[in-house]
């Protein structure tokens, strides 16, 4: 409409000035409801041509979207493990610091692994002692053992040096009896030996290895007993959490809330313009946004990324082949703006719905001095018609909430 009565002024108004005063026709008289189109047609046709000319200049110079919205990332609250819930530290809303608890899962279980361990751990301690108590009695039978043998040697030696000098006073069987003793004196010998190293290899690697695995027990049991009480992983709020002492947590058929972290939704607002946009739309480009929250204000802001593909053309790897047709909603362009001065989105409500007019800026390709006199005026007059646009924002901020509470029966 205000473009209509913009191209009017151009068109119908000194037209009908022409026939009016020039040519002497009379409104009422020999122009009327009837005669209108053929005294005014020249002048009806014009302003209809240069209204389509002109919308067409508007909208794709001065792109605008009502897709437009205060995204913001929201945590699921999730336990790592199943188990029955103990003790619930928020309430169903409420404001959450980093690390603080939310909810916390029975432990006995976790408990119960943890103390086992323990056990295991003075277990090899009291081993350990034992151990070294085995290496001392394993020295004393080596001596005894030691002592055996040498009595068993010098014995034999007695003998054998008797039946040398006198033989026959001493009999064979008593030569092989003594030396079958001093064989199992060695014997003896070797197995206190053996007995001692086995003592210092329990010291030395057996217990030790059995002390690190009861450690890695004990040490697993503490991770499961720590994954027990679920903590906010930032700062932020907590919404819909509507867990109670006794429900049980499955973390893989749904989280018990919502965490929403501090300043989310606050910083960048994401715009999906129309895909016949996408050679104008911009980083750089200003910007006026209009948030539903907050009535009767033009926000400032400047385009500060423009993603490069539409997510509509997304598809996964399957096994059945993709139909384009499948597509029903054509994709639009995804936009990230940001406000032009601090505070911008103060009072915004994140989720918002929003307006956005994005405006195209040719001042710099015109002060440039590649472009002639005649493009350079044209580039002007498209920067000079973004006032439209925003003019046209404007009013729809002032009857936006009349035509909320008042026209949508809220």
């Amino acid at each position: 409409m205000l473009e209509l009565l913009l191209c009017s002024l151009l068109t119908i108004l000194p037209d009908y000035l022409y026939r009016r005063y020039a040519q002497g026709r009379r409104l009422g008289k020999e122009i009327t409801l009837y005669s209108v189109w053929f005294e005014l047609r020249w002048g009806i046709t014009a302003c209809l041509m240069l209204t389509v000319g002109l919308i067409t200049v508007i909208f794709y110079n001065h792109p605008t979207t009502r897709s437009a919205t205060l995204f913001f990332r929201t945590v699921p609250i999730v336990s790592e493990t199943n188990g029955r819930v103990a003790e619930v530290y928020v309430g169903a809303t409420g404001a959450v610091k980093q690390g603080a608890p939310i909810f916390r899962l029975d432990t006995s279980a976790q408990d119960a692994a943890a103390e086992a361990a323990r056990r295991k751990i003075a277990e090899l301690d009291a081993a350990l002692v034992v151990a070294r108590t085995d290496i001392a009695a394993a020295e004393g039978r080596i001596q005894e053992a030691r002592s055996a043998h040498q009595q068993a040697v010098d014995e034999l030696e007695t003998k054998q040096e008797l039946q040398r000098r006198s033989p026959g006073v001493v009999a064979a069987r008593d030569i092989e009896r003594l030396q079958l003793g001093v064989e199992g004196r060695q014997g003896a010998i070797d197995a206190a030996t053996a007995a001692r190293q086995a003592a210092e290899a329990q010291i030395s690697t057996l217990i030790p290895a059995q002390k690190a695995s009861a450690e890695a027990a004990l040490a697993q049991a503490e991770v499961e007993l720590a994954k027990s009480v679920i903590r906010a992983g930032v700062s932020g709020r907590v919404e819909q959490f509507v867990l109670r002492v006794g429900d049980i947590v499955n973390p893989f058929m749904r989280p018990a809330g919502v965490l929403i972290p501090e300043g989310a939704g606050r910083q960048t607002l994401v715009a999906g313009f129309g895909q016949i946009e996408a050679q104008v739309m911009k980083a750089g480009m200003v910007a006026e946004a209009a948030c539903i929250s907050r009535p009767w204000t033009v926000i400032p802001m400047v385009v500060v990324g423009v993603q490069d593909f539409i997510a509509a053309g997304q598809f996964r790897g399957g096994e059945q082949l993709f139909d384009p047709q499948q597509v029903i909603r054509p994709g639009t362009i995804l936009v990230y703006l940001e406000p032009l001065y601090e505070g911008g989105l103060d009072g915004v409500t994140p989720g918002s719905s929003c307006v956005v007019n994005a405006y195209t800026s040719n001042h710099a390709l015109v002060a440039s001095g590649d472009v002639g006199v005649g493009r350079g005026l044209v580039l002007h007059a498209v920067e000079a018609v973004g006032i439209v646009h925003a003019a046209i924002l404007r009013i729809q901020v002032l009857l936006l909430p009349i035509r909320t509470l008042v026209f949508s029966g809220h």
